[in-house]
């Protein structure tokens, strides 16, 4: 309940009081601190602002300043007490019992997660909830906000990991969103997450959120490795010296996280009520009801005066006592003084501004931020704030020659390497080539990055084989058990065949490569939680930047193997929309797990000696045409250019076998949540298609070969493969591998169940892959069904057409258009019928060959021509500076 709530001539009691510090402390040095009785005395006559009656005053308050002071009325309260009384109470409920229900109402702390990609802010949280949110290092991993509560020392903790982010400027999606939850969701206390072995560059977020005044408790994680180059760091020194707790942390080993927790605590307690010097202010000084309080919080205070001063002080060693306090960090003379004039133009709406601290508006108009430009636009007389600003900033670009927005930024990283000098001692070796270094001159080497990815990437496939096919087996073997056990259990009759042909064997189908999959997700967890997988990016950059991107898109795509759906969520790291509009329409083409089960049946039944090397071709054609695709785009699309690539490379660490297993194993939970749910559903609905209309009189059983082939052929589900079959002939697919092509748009996995189906494969045989009847089927001319040549069309088919409808949702979500969701269906499929087709004309009529040597003349020469005309414009170029006497309107040069 809100202040704000609560009619004239009612009570209630002070529960917390949200808001900016500013905000925060005038409101309590008012008197409205917690566990205070209030009373609402009048109203005006257009309802604001609103007179309430407190600690003997009057005071007026604004309608939508007590819309951010929380309370309980005094019903309630009596309400409350009276449940829990016992025999403290003696039937009689006093003002203090009513004030302690406030309390300990109170006693409910909302508190976020703010800090930079990779300073282990979701392992803190992961390891706090024992959730298990994806953990990687790059940036957009969390690209929501995750929630989680759990109670601590009586106090129930409400806990919100923010997505990471460097600032909390309004450059990319993530800044304008933590930011946002920050202002409208007025966490009680924020949680700043610092690599402790990156202070430097973490701390540039802290000063940000320093110029908020927020409530901060700073989380030095990772502090072991710290320590373990030997470093010095004084961090109660640092954190005296800005006014934050400062609380060191390992957060996959639970180190400091109580204490963390603890410093949560007594900040939300006494933040707002003791100051600087660690003495209660005086509104809640004389308090014996809120003296009480702290001293059971063992929360470190002092009395300035009255009898309290000797006999209530509760004063802990320096050690012990953390002083909170705000700090402003001094941004220069001109800077300061800029600051100054335009808090001045805005006095007259200072009273109104109950988002943001004056002081902090002033900073960021000042950098021009969109984002406070609108909310100040909305004030009567914002005109003048703008001009004042306007003055300001041409007054700095002439003093200092740079933007007010780098002077502000320097005086920043001034400011912490100030900070850093006095308290920070890095140790002699760690002066020295890092372990990380020595590493990426090898991986990310002229000579060997790229061998070295490509390595990874083939020897990811080959065990995706090689290590899968022991438990395949098993796998197999017990889902015909079970088709056996039901076949005798059960009498003859369409719910049999529902459960074993429909059920068993359509959900039987997919579940075989369940350890394939699991596989692929480990060593592609291995790679994003060691680090290597920024260096992906890293050595990849130069060739995303040919065909319009760059290496921050390149995450992405490669999360594109997993599943589309998170990849092209992971798209809004990419500051440039451009960029992120391409990288979601080529996003399809990476062929995420769903397909791997497909491509897995096929390799090894037409290719089994090779199947390794198959499926890493196939993967390499789908990132070939991603590219194709994308320059394509850039040309004709999105043809501005995109920003410079910027992405930080982690230092290498070795991540834990439970991490490691954990993340594969909720990946493998996903992919069966899926059988038991699209594919399970897919299956019987493709059954049933296929089951009817039946041959009247004729049982099942007695059906012969022949019959049973008719059958399948004049089902509704043949008839339709019937229909599309013209137009998939050409790639050499028959109406039962079209039927299941299109059966997959649902979901890739129902391809395999599809086919099981229409080729009526039991799953009690030895067949349950398929592979002796897609070697045997012939078609009705008398020719294969199936050949290595419709294997490869197939496969290449699966690869690129119509992604599933979660990724088309996905597209839409993130481009706010379903045109551009259909865009993509469309073109995918008319691209995976062009490249099947090309492929298996060129494979049947054995001119394949001679087409590879065609298309690798032609980019060739396209190189040569490429590289004359950029000759030739470099010539010119420079013969033009040469002969301009003075500057070069067409190249800038002098």
């Amino acid at each position: 309940m809100k202040l704000s709530d609560i009619q004239v001539g009612q009570k209630a009691v002070i529960v917390k009081v949200a808001g900016h510090g500013g905000f925060r402390r005038r409101i309590v040095e008012m008197g409205f601190i917690k566990g205070k009785v209030v009373e609402v005395l009048n109203k005006a006559p257009l309802g604001d602002p609103i007179e309430y009656g407190i600690m003997d005053y009057h005071v007026s308050l604004r309608l939508h300043e007590a819309e951010k002071i929380e309370v309980i009325s005094i019903e309630e309260a009596e309400r409350i007490a009276k449940e829990k009384q016992d025999k403290s109470f003696f039937g009689v409920i006093s003002e203090n019992d009513i004030r302690q229900v406030a309390l300990e109402k109170r006693k409910d702390i909302l508190v976020a997660l703010v800090g930079n990609p990779n300073s282990g802010k979701t392992s803190l949280f992961n390891a706090i909830s024992g959730q298990r949110e994806k953990v990687g290092n790059y940036s957009g991993v969390t690209v929501d906000a995750k929630k989680t509560s759990f109670d601590y020392k009586g106090y129930h903790i409400r806990l919100v990991d923010l997505p990471g982010t460097y600032s909390l400027s309004a450059y990319s999606p993530e800044e304008r969103y933590v930011r946002a939850q920050i202002v409208d969701e007025h966490p009680d206390v924020i949680i700043n997450v610092v690599d402790a072995g990156n202070l430097e560059r973490n701390l540039f977020l802290t000063t940000q959120l320093i110029d908020m005044n927020v409530r901060m408790v700073i989380a030095l994680n990772m502090y072991d490795e710290l320590e373990g180059k030997g470093d010095k760091f004084d961090y109660n020194a640092l954190g005296l010296m800005i006014g934050i707790p400062m609380i060191p942390t390992v957060s996959t080993k639970m180190i400091g996280v109580d204490a963390l927790f603890d410093s949560v605590i007594r900040l939300y307690e006494g933040g707002d009520y003791i100051d600087s010097e660690g003495n209660l202010i005086e509104p809640a000084s004389d308090d014996d009801l809120l003296d009480r309080h702290y001293h059971d919080l063992k929360l470190p205070h002092r009395h300035l005066s009255g009898d309290k001063q000797e006999t209530s002080n509760l004063d802990e060693s320096d050690s012990v006592r953390q002083v909170v306090r705000h700090i402003h960090i001094n941004y220069g003379s001109h800077i300061e003084n800029a600051i100054s004039r335009i808090k001045e133009s805005m006095r007259h709406i200072a009273a109104d501004m109950d988002d943001y601290t004056p002081r902090y508006v002033a900073i960021r108009l000042l950098e021009r931020d969109e984002i406070i430009e609108k909310y100040v636009s909305q004030f009567d007389g914002s005109e003048k704030i703008f001009e004042v600003r306007d003055e300001c900033d041409a007054v700095i670009r002439q003093e200092m020659k740079d933007s007010p927005e780098n002077v502000i930024s320097d005086a920043k990283y001034g400011f912490i390497a100030g900070a850093l000098k006095e308290t920070y001692v890095a140790h002699e070796k760690s002066k020295a080539k890092t372990k990380t270094a020595k590493i990426d001159n090898i991986v990310t080497g002229k000579y060997l990055g790229y061998p070295i990815f490509l390595l990874a990437l083939f020897i990811t496939f080959q065990a995706t084989f090689v290590l899968g096919a022991y438990p395949m087996d098993w796998i197999e073997s017990g889902v015909g058990w079970l088709a056996d056990w039901i076949k005798g259990a059960m009498p003859s009759g369409i719910l049999r065949d529902l459960i074993v042909d429909g059920i068993i064997q359509g959900v039987g189908g997919v579940l075989v490569f369940l350890p394939n999959i699991l596989i692929l997700y480990f060593f592609m967890t291995l790679m994003e939680a060691s680090g290597y997988m920024a260096r992906a990016a890293f050595i990849m950059d130069k060739i995303m930047h040919k065909i319009g991107l760059h290496g921050r898109s390149f995450i992405p795509l490669i999360m594109g193997f997993g599943c589309n759906v998170p990849a092209i969520m992971a798209t809004r790291t990419i500051e440039n929309r451009n960029a992120r509009m391409i990288t979601i329409l080529i996003l399809p083409l990476m062929s995420c797990s769903a397909r791997l089960p497909i491509y897995i049946l096929f390799t090894m039944v037409f290719f089994p000696d090779n199947a390794g090397t198959v499926l890493f071709i196939i993967y390499l054609v789908g990132v070939l045409l991603s590219a194709l695709m994308a320059k394509l785009f850039k040309k004709v699309l999105f043809s501005k250019d995109e920003i410079p690539f910027v992405m930080e490379l982690p230092p290498y660490r070795m991540p834990s076998v439970k991490m490691i297993m954990r993340d594969t194993w909720d990946k493998g939970v996903h992919y069966l949540r899926k059988i038991g749910t699209t594919i399970l559903l897919g299956s019987i609905v493709i059954w049933a298609l296929s089951y009817f209309p039946r041959y009247e009189g004729v049982d099942v059983e007695d059906m012969t070969i022949e019959q049973m082939a008719e059958q399948k052929s004049d089902s509704y589900l043949g008839r339709l493969g019937k229909t599309i079959e013209p137009v998939m002939r050409p790639l050499g697919f028959d109406w039962k591998a079209s039927v299941a092509l299109l059966t997959g748009v649902t979901a890739k996995e129902i391809v395999i169940s599809t086919l099981g189906i229409v080729y009526g494969v039991d799953a009690d045989e030895d067949t349950t892959l398929l592979s002796d009847k897609l070697n045997a089927e012939l078609k009705p001319d008398g020719s294969p069904a199936f050949t290595p040549a419709i294997a490869i069309s197939f496969m290449l088919f699966v690869l690129i057409y119509f992604p599933c409808f979660g990724t088309l949702a996905t597209v839409k979500q993130e481009t706010g258009s379903w045109w551009w969701a259909l865009f993509v269906a469309v073109y995918t499929v008319v691209l995976a019928w062009l490249v099947s087709f090309v492929v298996y004309q060129s494979i049947i009529h054995d001119w394949w060959q001679e087409a590879v040597v065609i298309i690798a003349a032609l980019a060739v020469l396209y190189g040569v021509i490429a590289k004359i005309i950029r000759m030739t414009k470099n010539r010119n170029n420079n013969n033009l500076c040469d002969s301009c006497p003075g500057t070069c309107a067409g190249c800038g040069k002098f």
